[in-house]
């Protein structure tokens, strides 16, 4: 018996090392950049990091990010000036676009759709919702007041579940704990915990970072109470950080959003950019196959609805 249990226990050990080699010289696993809290109390990734973002149990996405000196995931560092046109691109993973090269993503397609007359500001952070967006745009006023136009991304349903902006110390402090520095060098834990044979365990880390809470993708599944609820948030949030909409403009989907708030926007001369319309009429897929991001064609038609858009309020 006891040699059966020391034959099985060596044979388990070599089978996990041959797994984490196996997984490291194929990099089946994906890179997740570390986060911080700057002094401005804004949320977002350490910056000087490099490397790849993986989706997919067979690799089916496969894209390099950069963290730049801002703390974002851009081909660039941001130096706002007073003199040159700029625009920012404020949301979550969206934005951030792990899910493409860093030298192919959104707001590197916009500013080739202004023949590179201008710098994108991409101030992307997986897990923002409104509250973190606008507080940013506030913390980093100084350079948001030279910044020429501002595109927000808003998810309706999960974006305005507060009215008012508190920073998670919380999540920052979990995710440098022992136990996800343990998941982060061990690539074999990476890997099994990114395909979901850890979805109970995040589940229950989730639920202690306050991010439980099921996703809402159509407007149908909102009831009255928590459109009224959203759309007070919202009315709430733009007047706390004082968020100007003569240069904002509000990137959404409307066919996951209220209409009571599409009308109260349209009402408050509030600008929409909607993809959603747009990608309705479309044959040509959008999103990623297996995951519902922008894909590399999606990423096209959004950057061109934004610099239309743009270019008209430019020429009003």
């Amino acid at each position: 018996m006891r040699k059966f249990v020391l034959k099985s226990s060596l044979f388990l050990i070599f089978l996990v090392v041959a797994l984490e080699i196996f997984v490291r010289v194929l990099h089946l696993y994906t890179e997740d950049p570390p986060r911080m809290i700057d002094d401005l109390l804004v949320e977002k990734r350490v910056p000087g990091h490099t490397g790849y973002a993986v989706t997919g149990n067979r690799r089916m996405n496969f894209s390099e990010f950069r963290i730049n000196a801002n703390g974002f995931n851009s081909h660039r560092d941001y130096k706002p000036s007073s003199t040159e046109l700029e625009i920012a691109l404020v949301g979550d993973s969206f934005i951030e676009g792990f899910h493409a090269d860093y030298t192919n993503s959104l707001g590197v397609k916009l500013e080739n759709f202004f023949n590179n007359s201008t710098e994108v500001y991409e101030y992307g952070y997986a897990g923002y919702d409104l509250a973190n967006q606008y507080h940013l745009i506030e913390a980093y006023k100084a350079d948001f007041d030279k910044i020429d136009f501002v595109v927000v991304y808003l998810d309706f349903a999960t974006d305005l579940h507060r009215s008012s902006y508190a920073p998670n110390h919380g999540r920052i402090d979990l995710l440098a704990s022992p136990l996800f520095k343990i998941r982060d060098n061990v690539k074999l834990l990476a890997y099994i915990s990114k395909i979901g044979v850890l979805d109970k365990v995040q589940g229950f880390v989730s639920s202690v970072l306050g991010r439980n809470q099921a996703p809402v993708n159509t407007k149908e599944e909102l009831d009255n109470e928590q459109v009224l609820e959203y759309i007070e948030n919202f009315k709430k949030l733009s007047e706390d950080f004082n968020i100007d909409y003569t240069k904002t403009f509000l990137l959404l989907d409307s066919r996951k959003t209220s209409d009571l708030f599409l009308k109260y926007c349209a009402k408050e001369n509030i600008p929409i950019i909607d993809f959603g319309a747009v990608f309705e009429k479309e044959q040509t897929p959008t999103d990623l196959v297996y995951d519902q991001h922008w894909n590399d064609y999606g990423r096209s038609v959004i950057s061109q609805l934004i610099g239309e858009q743009i270019k008209a309020r430019m020429s009003d």
